[in-house]
């Protein structure tokens, strides 16, 4: 078996077997390896109830005492058992499993696994799992794998389709990585580390085999970042731009003063349009520091320069608010360039209408979201991109303009805190400006780290703050109601807010819902309609309200900090003071001091910084950053010494052998080569 061969060629996985992995992406050898576990369950020794705290997940050995009968209701059937756990007795409940009452005997003892509730002296296990002594004693000690699944896929099915592959030994993988690389860095070779991240004998040989397979995710990205600078520095400046007299009347009637680091940085922009090479520069700066307006410069140069400038961010009602900004700018200080909006919800007609705008030249300055590289649009004379991270130009984008005989400078814009020493390496195809400063104007966040009991507190404050006309954000870490983790999500959030604040107007907001939707929900909070957004993380960019003033996370630690500190920046945008509520379900200490750090700045360079220290190689499944990179298993900050070494080998291969020619780097040359060709998602231009 290769790894392109289709997984039909795995025994017992036919064409309707085989449409479940196809919704997972799963369709060769290849992809059903690298569907790689979301996290692990290590079965452990079984524990008496005095042992146990509330919330916690564990095993008990116990016999069974009594089972009730059950119980039906409209939506679902529930029974229940009293179990001996030593002197003391524990109460379970199982829910829609009626067939399970006749498996249990009376005085037959168990292992009953699953979350503990606690309420006084009584103890409660809700759906719990249930094993004979002898099954339980097989499975324990030994690490489970948990996959993500989708409809149809259950767990057993890819993990019996992985054993298959694994145990047989029939697929062939190739080591590509040279002999000194994997002896300098102690690198599990590529197929064990394949067999021991499905099926590691204990936490230490999973982490070895996970940072082989983080190691390579890091070098193809690496390589791919410096084979892409190589042929960004051969594109000759095709749309020089000279400095005008349009930024500096902005400029200088602006209702305050640029900060001397956006000065320094409109410098460095204006140095590039002009420059002998094509501009490729990130401007990283924290939430509020002023980078939207040194956007807006730049556009305005390319526009009176004779040429088009396309701004693209994350989402149709942020367009619309720049692209409102933007038309209220030119009015003012009266630049006559015309500006046009282009998103996927425009009808056919605006779209024609803005389409044939830009195609004909009559728009210099077009607002957007990922609609304006579609290939029906057509640039009149297009010599400037500026993008939002979150829609990263990279190779796919660059190619779509390539084939409409366009090569734009690009500006991309980040407020994500990442230190330099990691952005140097994630952003080694662009040149780096820092916006290290904030507007003298711009009044701190008020931050507190609490615990649940701060709740009702929490409450009383937020309606204090709608009854002032203000807006309020609460942040959820789910969507719907999980039976393995207790957090707060949003669906039933929303419903309970509903009830205990009657008369406040609640919505919620999560990726799940359609596009359409989304926008809807967002443009009502956007215009105050709605006083309380219970959203996921999926508010993290794309939306600027400066009559929000409070936001509340809940289980905010089950976030990175920098993702709090990016979630954070929703609030704040006005003049009013605004507030962030950090809310704990973790009793830990670790816990309480990570997001201390939180309580102490909000500087997100220094956040990142110190989150880097605190991290450690601790939770590898459970918090992640989001808005740098999506890696199927790195992550940036977690990882930071593997990205290192991925980047000090990847200079080393590169230095001996820049076109990865000799024979010792063949294999890696075809891993490279179909890397970029499925487009190098990740790299960020």
């Amino acid at each position: 078996m290769k790894l392109e061969d289709s997984i039909r060629k795995i025994k017992g996985i036919g064409e309707k077997t085989a449409l479940p992995f196809a919704k997972a992406g799963i369709h060769t050898i290849g992809d059903l390896l690298a569907y790689y576990p979301r996290a692990y369950e290590t079965f452990t020794e079984p524990v008496t109830l005095d042992q146990t705290e509330d919330g916690g997940k564990y095993a008990v050995q116990g016999i069974l005492r009594s089972v009730s009968a059950v119980k039906r209701y409209a939506r679902y059937q529930v029974f229940t058992a009293q179990i001996q756990v030593g002197e003391a007795v524990m109460q379970g409940t199982w829910f829609n499993m009626p067939f399970l009452r006749n498996y249990f005997q009376r005085g037959g003892q168990y292992i009953f696994r699953g979350l503990v509730k606690i309420r006084g002296s009584q103890y409660r296990m809700e759906q719990p799992e249930h094993y004979s002594l002898g099954d339980y004693d097989r499975l324990l000690h030994v690490m489970q794998p948990k996959y993500p699944l989708t409809a149809g896929l259950t767990g057993k099915m890819v993990t019996k389709a992985i054993r298959q592959v694994l145990d047989k030994g029939e697929v062939q993988i190739p080591e590509y990585l040279p002999e000194e690389i994997l002896v300098k860095y102690r690198l599990r070779p590529e197929w064990e580390a394949h067999k021991e991240v499905h099926f590691p004998k204990d936490e230490q040989e999973m982490r070895r085999a996970r940072e082989r397979l983080v190691f390579d995710e890091f070098l193809f990205f690496v390589l791919g970042i410096r084979k892409l600078k190589e042929t960004q520095e051969s594109l000759r400046n095709e749309a020089p731009m000279s400095e005008v007299e349009e930024t500096k009347k902005i400029i200088q009637g602006l209702p305050y003063e640029l900060t001397g680091a956006q000065k320094r940085v409109w410098q460095e922009i204006a140095g590039d349009l002009s420059g002998a090479h094509m501009m490729s520069r990130l401007v990283q700066g924290d939430v509020g520091s002023g980078k939207t307006i040194l956007a807006v410069l730049a556009l305005v140069t390319a526009g009176v320069n004779g040429y088009q400038g396309a701004l693209m961010v994350p989402t149709e009602v942020l367009a619309k608010q720049h692209y409102e900004s933007i038309l209220g700018l030119l009015d003012q200080f009266e630049i006559p360039l015309k500006a046009v909006l282009l998103t996927g919800s425009m009808t056919a007609k605006e779209k024609r209408a803005a389409g044939e705008a830009v195609e004909d030249g009559r728009a210099q300055i077009v607002i957007g979201t990922h609609a304006l590289i579609q290939e029906n649009v057509n640039y009149h004379r297009l010599g400037l991109v500026v993008t939002d991270e979150q829609h990263r130009f990279g190779v796919r984008q660059r190619e779509t303009l390539a084939e409409k005989g366009l090569h734009p400078h690009v500006l991309v814009m980040s407020a994500t805190p990442i230190p330099r020493t990691l952005a140097i390496i994630v952003y080694g195809d662009l040149e780096l400006s820092v916006v290290d400063e904030l507007p003298a104007s711009r009044l701190p966040i008020k931050n507190c780290v609490v615990d649940e009991s701060y709740r009702p507190s929490a409450y009383r404050f937020m309606e204090k703050e709608t009854a002032l006309g203000h807006q309020v954000y609460i942040i959820c870490p789910m969507v719907e109601e999980n039976e393995e983790l207790e957090l707060q999500n949003v669906t039933d959030y929303t419903k309970k807010l509903s009830d205990l604040l009657p008369g406040h107007r609640i919505a919620c907001l999560h990726g799940r819902m359609k596009a359409k939707e989304k926008n809807e929900i967002m443009e009502r909070f956007a215009g105050g309609e709605i006083q309380i957004l219970v959203s996921t993380t999926v508010i993290e960019v794309g939306i600027n309200v400066p009559n929000a003033t409070v936001m509340l996370v809940e289980n905010a630690e089950r976030f990175g900090l920098a993702q709090l500190h990016q979630l954070r920046g929703r609030v704040g945008r006005g003049k009013a003071q605004s507030y962030c509520i950090f809310m704990s379900g973790s009793k830990s200490k670790d816990t309480k001091k990570r997001l201390e750090v939180l309580n102490q700045s909000n500087d997100g360079f220094y956040i990142a910084g110190e989150d880097l220290k605190l991290r450690g190689p601790g939770d590898l499944f459970g918090i992640r950053q989001s808005g740098v990179l999506e890696f199927q298993l790195g992550d940036v900050y977690q990882d930071a010494k593997v990205l290192q070494n991925a980047s000090e080998a990847a200079g080393d291969i590169l230095k001996k052998d820049p076109g990865l020619k000799d024979a010792n780097h063949q294999a890696l040359a075809q891993k490279l080569a179909s890397y970029l060709k499925k487009g190098g998602e990740n790299l960020s231009l």
